[in-house]
């Protein structure tokens, strides 16, 4: 059986979300619009970092885990980082002022950021149109160029700049902390 695409599953899941998540191709047109230089690389559906290193080949740049966060006050969080970081969620509330962190459910990921595991993205705050996603960003990702994401689907990849990542960021409404997540 064929895997589909995230923008498929989107458009089967329509109904779930309360307003349609944006597309990957119009997620790159505000790119474009914002002047923001990316690569684009298109590829078999990506679902982990493991799969990501497998068949990514000599993709140049700082590869990224994204992870959907929940704290205990229902505070939603998306922290960006190295693919190979570790991640101690004990230690990340107390860096970043939380309470007690958990990953946020597939639903939730959905309802909220509008896409579906395997292709969360800091792209998709663009679908954060409320604000109630706080934003941490590795400090030492931000030393890569090109940085490479998901944009918005897990059958594609986009390589840009650190500055055009902030960029694009800032101009959905999120000004990221940014950590120094080495521990």
């Amino acid at each position: 059986m064929m895997e589909q695409s995230q923008d498929d599953k989107a458009k089967d899941d329509g109904a779930m979300a309360a307003i349609a998540p944006t597309t990957a191709d119009a997620l790159l047109a505000r790119l474009d619009a914002l002047g923001v230089a990316y690569t684009e690389h298109r590829h078999p559906p990506l679902f982990t970092v493991e799969d990501s290193k497998a068949l990514r080949g000599e993709l140049p740049g700082g590869h990224c885990k994204n992870l959907f966060l929940k704290d205990k006050k229902g505070q939603y969080w998306l922290v960006v980082a190295l693919e190979d970081r570790p991640i101690d969620l004990k230690a990340l509330d107390k860096k970043i002022g939380a309470a007690r962190l958990s990953f946020g459910s597939a639903e939730r990921l959905w309802q909220v950021l509008g896409v579906r595991p395997g292709a969360v993205t800091p792209f998709s705050l663009i679908n954060d149109k409320t604000g109630q996603v706080r934003l941490v960003l590795d400090k030492g990702m931000l030393a890569h160029d090109p940085l490479n994401y998901h944009p918005l689907v897990n059958d594609r990849t986009i390589a840009l700049s650190p500055e055009g990542l902030l960029a694009f960021l800032r101009d959905t409404g999120h000004d990221p902390a940014i950590l120094d997540l080495e521990e």
